[in-house]
């Protein structure tokens, strides 16, 4: 079986970082983070595949976020940078089995969520 859980949420002031990991255990697939805050949909925010040399981003947080992997660990983090107000959110790691790594429907596992909260 698959399980994913995340960690390395929240509270920090607008300009500030946050490290977010998520440990997985099963095979190895293409790995996602995306958020969702109150009242809006689930949106995409960065992607890599299971060798971890390909990376996808959402164009507001490039520059600012990086995705990286250790399989040898079995866990996959983001780094946040730069933090912005309208970066908060639930954070959400997840497994890939699609193709398209931007859409939410093609991911098949998914973890319980982080909080992230960004002060002004």
């Amino acid at each position: 079986q698959v399980q994913l859980v995340e960690s390395g949420g929240g509270l920090v002031q607008a300009g500030g970082s946050l490290r977010l990991s998520c440990a997985y255990s099963g095979r190895t697939f293409s790995m996602g983070w995306f958020r969702q805050a109150p009242g809006k949909e689930r949106e995409f925010v960065a992607a890599l595949n299971w060798a971890g040399d390909r990376t996808y981003y959402v164009d507001s947080v490039k520059g600012r976020f990086t995705i990286s992997r250790d399989n040898a660990k079995n866990e996959v983090s983001l780094q946040m940078n730069s933090l912005k107000p309208e970066d908060t959110a639930v954070y959400y790691c997840a497994a890939k089995s699609g193709t398209d790594y931007y859409r939410s429907s093609e991911y098949d596992h998914w973890g319980q969520g982080t909080q992230v909260t960004v002060s002004s």
